[in-house]
C-alpha cells in the first residue's frame, strides 16, 4: 500500500488484511492513527516511514508497542531519515521496547545489512509448502474417508499400466524387514542422546533377529510340506495393506489369488492404515502431507478387482476349503487390529488437543506481557508528571525565599520608621498581621505537604499490592504448568496400563464406552473454558481498577497543584499590599520631616524677635531669665526622649526575639522538606528495584515456559516412536500367527 498523507496517518482501522504500509517522503509527525491497529486482529508486518518529520521517540514507541506482528520497520533509508534517528542510542531503545522487530532500517538485530528482495523471494518459496499443507488442513477430522473419496476426483490408471498382484506376493521378507528397520532408524536419530532410546534400539534388534529366525524356520517347513503334498490352499481375505505385506514371506513359492473382491470395509482399513503411517512419517521427517497420494492409492486399490477379473483367464485359480473356526479367529484378529488402530488414532487426537491447549496458554502469556508493557508505560508517564511537579515545587520554594528576603527588608525599614515616629507603630502592627497571615499559609502548606506524603504512601501500598498480585499469578501459572506435566505423565501411565490390560469388547459396548468418554472429555473442556473465561474477567477487572486509581491520582495531583497556585497568587497580592503600605508610610515620613523643618524655622524667628524685645526692655536680666527657662525646657524634653528611647528598646528586643523564632521555624520547615525529599527518592529507588526484580522473574518464567514446551514436544515424539514400535510388534506377531496357522494346517493335512 502506498499512501500520501501529509502530516498524520488516519483511517486504517477498517483495513484488516493490511500487511505492508509505505508512507515515506511525506511530512508525517503524528502516528496516532496506528494505535487502532494494536492487537491480534490486524497483522501489519512492514512499515516504511523514512523521509518524514517524526521527532519524538516516546510517541513512536507508544504507537508501535501494540503491533504484535510488526517485523520490519524503516525510519532511515538511502540517506533519508527522521529527526528521531539523530538521537543517541535510538536503535537500542527501539529494539529493546519492540522485541517483535527483526529488521530495523534495512539491518537485522545484529546490525548487519539485509537485502529485502531476497527476503521476499524466500517468503514466496515458503508459500509453496504452505499450499501443500492447506489441502490437509482444509479437510476436517470428523469427515469420513468415503465422503472425501466421493468429493475428490478419482484417477484410475489403465489396466496395462497397473502392477499385477503377483509382484507384491513375490517380494522377499528381507525387503519388508529392511523397510521396517529403515522407518525405525529414521525416527531413532531424534533421541540418540538418551539412554532409554539406546536400550530400545537393542531390544528392537533382538526382536528383529528372533522374527527373522522364526520366519526362516516357517519358510523352510512350508517348502518341505509343499514338496511332499502339493495340494491347493485355502482362500484368503486381504483386509489391509499391512496384512497383505506381512504375508509376502509365506506367499513366495505358491502364488495365490483371492476369490473375494475388495469391498468398502477393506478399502477403508487400507486407507486408515496408510493415513496413520504417513502421518507418522510426516511428523518425524517433516515431509509434505501425502494426503492426495493416499486418495490416488485408494482409487487404484479400488480398481484392483477389475485387474483380477482381466487376469483370470491367464492364471489358474486355486480354491481351498476353509473351516468356520479359522474364519472366526481370523475375523477376531482383524477386529482387534482395527480396535487398536482406532485407539491409537484417538490418542493422537488427544495429543493434538493438548498441543492446542499449550498454544492457548502461550497466547495468554503474550497477552499478560502486553498488559505488563502498558503498565510500564503508565508508570513512566506518572514519573514524568511527578518530575514536573517537583520542578514546580522547586520554583515555588525559590519564590518563597525571595518573598522572605523582601519581608526582612520591610521589617528593617519599619523598625527605622518606629525609631523616628510613634505613628509608624500602626504600620508595624499591620505588617505583623501580614506575617501572621503568612504563617497561616505556611501551616496550610505544611498540611498540604503532609497530605501529599500520605497519598504517596497510599500509592506505594497500592504498588506493593500489585506486586503481590503479580507474584500470586506467577505462582498459579507455575502450578498450572506442573499440573499439565503431571497430567501428561498420568495419561502415559494410563495408556500403558490400557495396553497391558487390554480387554476385547463387542461393538455395542465399545460404542457406549466411547460415548461416555467423549461426554467426559467435553465436560472437562467446557469447565476449562469457563475457568479461563473467569480468569480473563478477573484480570480485566483488575486492569480497570488500576486505570481508575491512576485517574484518581492524576485528579488529586491537579487539585494540589491548583491549591499551590492559588496560595502563590494570594501571597503575591499580599506582597503588593505591603509594598503599597510601605510607600504610603514613606510619604508620611517625608511630610512629617517637612513640617518639622517649618516649625524649627518659625521657632528661630520667634526667638530672634523675643531676643530683640528683651534687649530693648531688659538687656541683662531678661537674657539670664530666658536662658534659665530654655535650659529647663531642654531638660524636660531630654527626660521624655529618654523614656521613649527605653520603651522603643524594649519593643525592639521583643521584635528581634519574634524574628528569631520565625527564622527557626523556617529552618525547621526546610529541614523537613529535605528529609521528605530524601524519603521520596528512597521510595522511588525501591520501586525501581522491585520493578527490575519483577522483570527478571518474568524472564525466568518465560524461559521455564519454553523449557516446558520443549519437553512436551520431546514427550510427544517419544509417544509417536513408541506407537510405531507397537505397530511393528503387532505386525510381527500377526506374521507369526499367520505362519503358525499355516504350519498347523500343513501338519493337519500331513496327518
Amino acid at each position: 500500500m502506498y499512501a500520501s498523507w501529509t502530516k498524520a496517518c488516519r483511517g486504517l482501522e477498517e483495513l484488516i488484511n493490511l500487511t505492508r504500509l509505505n508512507v515515506s517522503y511525506n511530512h508525517i509527525d503524528d502516528l496516532s492513527g496506528l494505535i487502532p491497529l494494536h492487537g491480534i486482529k490486524h497483522k501489519l508486518r512492514y512499515i516504511d516511514l523514512h523521509s518524514n518529520r517524526i521527532d519524538s521517540i516516546h510517541h513512536l514507541l507508544q504507537c508501535m508497542v501494540g503491533l504484535h506482528f510488526l517485523t520490519n520497520l524503516i525510519l532511515e533509508k538511502d540517506g533519508d531519515d527522521n529527526p528521531v534517528c539523530r538521537l543517541p542510542g535510538y536503535r537500542a531503545v527501539i529494539l529493546q521496547t519492540l522485541p517483535q522487530l527483526r529488521i530495523l532500517d534495512c539491518k537485522n538485530i545484529f546490525g548487519e545489512p539485509v537485502n529485502l528482495t531476497e527476503i521476499n523471494s524466500s517468503q514466496l518459496q515458503c508459500l509453496e509448502g504452505l499450499l501443500d499443507n492447506l489441502v490437509s488442513s482444509d479437510s476436517p477430522l470428523n469427515i469420513s474417508e468415503d465422503e472425501i473419496i466421493d468429493r475428490m476426483p478419482v484417477i484410475t490408471a489403465p489396466i496395462d499400466e497397473l502392477v499385477p498382484l503377483e509382484q507384491f506376493a513375490s517380494t522377499p521378507s528381507d525387503a519388508v524387514l529392511t523397510s521396517f528397520m529403515s522407518v525405525c532408524q529414521s525416527s531413532e536419530p531424534e533421541k540418540n542422546n538418551h539412554e532409554n532410546d539406546l536400550q530400545n534400539e537393542i531390544k528392537l534388534q533382538k526382536l528383529d533377529d528372533q522374527i527373522l529366525q522364526l520366519l526362516n524356520e516357517t519358510s523352510n517347513s512350508i517348502d518341505n510340506v509343499l514338496e511332499k503334498d502339493p495340494r491347493p490352499k485355502r482362500d484368503t481375505d486381504i483386509t489391509s495393506e499391512s496384512d497383505y505385506g506381512n504375508r509376502k514371506e509365506c506367499n513366495r513359492k505358491v502364488p495365490r489369488r483371492s476369490k473375494i473382491p475388495y469391498d468398502a470395509k477393506t478399502i477403508q482399513t487400507i486407507k486408515h492404515h496408510n493415513k496413520n503411517y504417513n502421518s507418522f512419517v510426516s511428523c518425524n521427517r517433516k515431509m509434505k502431507p501425502p494426503y492426495l497420494k493416499e486418495l490416488y492409492v485408494s482409487s487404484s486399490l479400488a480398481n484392483c478387482p477389475m485387474l483380477q477379473e482381466s487376469e483370470k483367464p491367464k492364471t489358474e485359480i486355486i480354491k481351498v476349503d476353509q473351516s468356520h473356526s479359522e474364519d472366526n479367529t481370523y475375523q477376531s484378529l482383524v477386529e482387534q487390529l482395527d480396535q487398536e488402530r482406532e485407539k491409537r488414532w484417538r490418542a493422537e487426537q488427544a495429543e493434538n488437543k493438548l498441543m492446542d491447549y499449550i498454544d492457548e496458554l502461550h497466547k495468554h502469556a503474550n497477552e499478560k506481557e502486553d498488559i505488563h508493557s502498558l503498565a510500564l508505560l503508565t508508570t513512566d508517564r506518572l514519573k514524568e508528571i511527578i518530575f514536573r511537579e517537583r520542578n514546580s515545587k522547586g520554583q515555588l520554594e525559590v519564590m518563597v525565599h525571595k518573598l522572605q528576603n523582601e519581608i526582612k527588608k520591610l521589617t528593617v525599614e519599619l523598625m527605622k520608621a518606629k525609631d523616628q515616629q510613634e505613628d509608624h507603630l500602626k504600620h508595624l502592627r499591620t505588617l505583623e498581621k501580614t506575617l501572621e497571615k503568612m504563617e497561616r499559609q505556611k501551616r496550610q502548606q505544611q498540611a498540604a505537604q503532609i497530605r501529599l506524603i500520605q497519598e504517596v504512601e497510599l500509592k506505594a501500598s497500592a504498588a506493593d499490592r500489585e506486586i503481590y498480585l503479580l507474584r500470586t499469578s506467577l505462582h498459579r501459572e507455575r502450578e498450572q504448568a506442573q499440573q499439565l506435566h503431571q497430567l501428561l505423565a498420568l495419561k502415559e501411565q494410563e495408556h500403558r496400563k490400557e495396553l497391558e490390560t487390554r480387554e476385547f469388547f463387542t461393538d455395542a459396548d465399545f460404542q457406549d464406552a466411547l460415548a461416555k468418554e467423549i461426554a467426559k472429555e467435553e465436560k472437562k473442556h467446557e469447565q476449562m473454558i469457563k475457568e479461563y473465561q473467569e480468569k480473563i474477567d478477573v484480570l480485566s477487572q483488575q486492569y480497570m481498577d488500576l486505570e481508575n486509581e491512576f485517574r484518581i491520582a492524576l485528579t488529586v495531583e491537579a487539585r494540589r497543584f491548583q491549591d499551590v497556585k492559588d496560595g502563590f497568587e494570594n501571597v503575591a497580592t499580599e506582597l503588593a499590599k505591603s509594598k503599597h503600605a510601605l510607600i504610603w508610610a514613606q510619604r508620611k515620613e517625608n511630610e512629617s520631616s517637612s513640617l518639622i523643618k517649618d516649625l524649627t524655622c518659625m521657632v528661630k524667628e520667634q526667638k530672634t524677635k523675643l531676643a530683640e524685645v528683651s534687649k530693648l526692655k531688659q538687656e541683662t536680666a531678661a537674657n539670664l531669665q530666658n536662658q534659665i527657662n530654655t535650659l529647663e525646657i531642654l531638660i524636660e524634653d531630654d527626660k521624655q526622649k529618654s523614656i521613649q528611647i527605653e520603651l522603643l528598646k524594649h519593643e525592639k528586643v521583643q521584635l528581634i526575639s519574634e524574628l528569631a523564632a520565625k527564622e527557626s521555624l523556617i529552618f525547621g520547615l526546610r529541614t523537613e522538606r529535605k528529609v521528605w525529599g530524601h524519603e521520596l527518592a528512597q521510595q522511588g529507588s525501591s520501586l525501581a528495584q522491585n520493578r527490575g526484580k519483577l522483570e527478571a522473574q518474568i524472564e525466568s518464567l518465560s524461559r521455564e515456559n519454553e523449557c516446558l514446551r520443549k519437553t512436551n514436544e520431546s514427550d510427544s515424539d517419544a509417544l509417536r516412536i513408541k506407537c510405531k514400535i507397537i505397530d511393528d510388534q503387532t505386525e510381527t506377531i500377526r506374521k507369526l500367527k499367520d505362519c503358525l496357522q499355516e504350519k498347523d494346517e500343513h501338519i493337519k493335512r500331513l496327518q
